[in-house]
């Protein structure tokens, strides 16, 4: 039963059991009646359905995201509302969260985080061509299914709840949690394309190798302001072992400037299937740490779970920063307000 009492809607979809309660909606496993299948139906909390403008941004963002069509995004199946409560309807995946991997098993192996990271830049690159940006891409919302198949959820949500704010990150903050993978545009309230989304699986990818994010403070507040003026160790600094160029990529996910980020989630797809190849992987290097530095991280390498075409990118391999090259979290915290901070230095990172 849902927390507004109801047990089926529309007549069709039995739930069965919450088996998820975020920022602004309970997530139940349910079935589905008329096709004989379980789904997960989302509901959303009476303080956003008793809001008409949300509601109708979300009507249009749900009939956006479910006209996405793509191994690799968690299907929407349909959306309505029974006696004032608003939910949508999802495909139900049966495996974990990339948050939930991470707090169970550690860090990942370099090439296993960019296997992940490849097929969500996949499933970013179909709704960046759809006009959809995700807004919210964490480990939260990254799916691995028990027979491997990366998924990324929540597609149009975030959006419709960042409208719904005008990006007022006050509210933002609040709802969605910690300010761990926000973009620095979208921690300065600034409007956003896919290269946000870029940046936040960078942090991902940063995170799943390291195993914590870049950035980590008391507060949201002391994040967002690392991530507008700070710049993120390089992983291999940290005593992990991985390749430069993987470390390169990563880097240049994490650049300050959407303009010196990789244009389009394709252009990144490609790097890390020529790094995942081999073509132009250099020998691992790794930085002896420092009696103050985190000791490396010894971890056995997962079997892939699937091969992936060779692409060729369109703006080429990346190239690993220099020391005279700009470089460029989880924190706790429910009341986010935007960091007043000074602007970076012209193409600073």
């Amino acid at each position: 039963m849902s927390d507004q009492g109801l047990t089926v809607f529309n007549g069709r979809y039995e739930l069965l059991r919450r088996i998820a309660r975020g920022g602004m909606a309970d997530v139940y496993l349910a079935r589905d009646a008329s096709l004989d299948r379980q789904v997960a139906v989302k509901v959303l909390f009476p303080e956003f359905a008793n809001d008409p403008s949300f509601v109708e941004r979300f009507r249009r963002e749900a009939k956006a995201a479910a006209n996405l069509n793509h191994p690799n995004i968690v299907g929407i199946y349909d959306w309505g509302q029974e006696q004032g409560t608003y939910y949508i309807v999802m495909e139900y995946v049966v495996g974990r969260s990339m948050a939930d991997v991470l707090r169970s098993t550690g860090p990942l192996s370099p090439d296993r985080a960019a296997e992940i990271a490849s097929d969500v830049a996949e499933a970013l690159s179909s709704a960046h061509s759809a006009g959809l940006v995700h807004r919210d891409i964490k480990l939260g919302n990254i799916i691995v299914s028990d027979d491997g198949q990366v998924k990324v959820a929540d597609f149009g949500i975030a959006t419709a709840l960042a409208q719904r704010a005008g990006d007022n990150l006050t509210h933002i903050g609040s709802v969605m949690g910690t300010a761990t993978y926000f973009s620095p545009e979208q921690a300065r309230g600034k409007a956003l394309d896919g290269r946000s989304d870029l940046y936040s699986l960078g942090v991902v990818l940063y995170e799943m190798i390291v195993g914590k994010p870049p950035f980590t403070a008391d507060t949201s507040t002391a994040v967002a302001v690392k991530h507008v003026q700070e710049r993120p160790l390089p992983p291999s600094m940290l005593g992990v072992t991985v390749a430069q160029s993987l470390e390169a990529i990563i880097l240049k996910l994490l650049a300050k400037n959407p303009a010196n980020r990789y244009p389009r989630a394709d252009d990144l797809r490609a790097d890390l299937l020529r790094y995942l190849d081999g073509a132009h992987r250099i020998p691992d290097r790794v930085v002896q740490p420092s009696p103050t530095t985190e000791r490396p991280v010894t971890r056995a390498r997962p079997p892939r779970t699937g091969s992936h075409p060779r692409t060729q990118s369109r703006t080429g391999p990346v190239r690993v920063p220099t020391a005279s090259q700009p470089a460029v979290g989880t924190a706790g915290g429910s009341s986010f307000q935007p960091p007043v901070t000074p602007p970076l230095p012209p193409g600073g990172g």
